[in-house]
């Protein structure tokens, strides 16, 4: 079982927000909550409070391993995928049971989202990587706000959820997951 409770932000409301309270997870880039998950497990699962964290790529630029070490062990695997490729060699390991990770950040977009087909490119189509790299320094330049900081979410926690460690925050946020029996049946996708 890896149940993590994680923030729970994506129905807040917005509307009394003003310019200048625009915050962001922490990350490099908004591709996902990688950085932010990977360090809060670190810190609710093993006691441990990383600053850093540092990827290792590994088939490709698109394909990259984030590890946890405690006494010599690891202890957290999480992976960032980018592009169909990468997701297709994924899912086709997960079969195989050789695809090892805890946390796994899917994206469709070889680079991520910033580098997807909905910003802005060149003429020839490609890339405008000037202004890939200049969204990324207006992102980078946004302060940082943990989620669970947030007073929107502490509200909703208290309200709605009854509290930080309710039974309702068992039953909604938490999962459990367990092994299933594969049957062959036609709806089987083949990658």
């Amino acid at each position: 079982n890896f149940g993590v409770d994680l923030p729970f932000c994506c129905f807040l409301r917005f509307d009394d927000l003003k310019e200048g309270d625009v915050v962001r997870h922490d990350g490099k880039r908004s591709d996902g909550y990688l950085e932010h998950i990977f360090k809060h497990a670190a810190k609710e699962l093993f006691g441990m409070d990383v600053k850093e964290i540092t990827y290792k790529a590994l088939k490709n630029k698109d394909f990259q391993e984030v590890t946890l070490e405690k006494d010599g062990e690891t202890v957290l695997r999480f992976a960032a995928a980018y592009g169909f490729r990468n997701i297709q060699n994924m899912v086709l390991k997960m079969k195989k049971g050789k695809f090892l990770y805890h946390f796994v950040e899917v994206l469709a977009c070889p680079g991520g989202c910033l580098n997807g087909k909905g910003q802005a490119q060149t003429e020839d189509g490609k890339p405008d990587r000037a202004l890939l790299a200049q969204m990324e320094e207006v992102y980078a330049a946004i302060p940082v706000r943990l989620p669970e900081t947030n007073l929107h979410v502490q509200k909703m926690y208290q309200d709605w959820l009854e509290g930080m460690d309710s039974k309702k925050v068992q039953e909604t946020l938490h999962t459990t997951y367990s092994a299933v029996n594969h049957t062959t049946s036609s709806l089987d996708i083949k990658w």
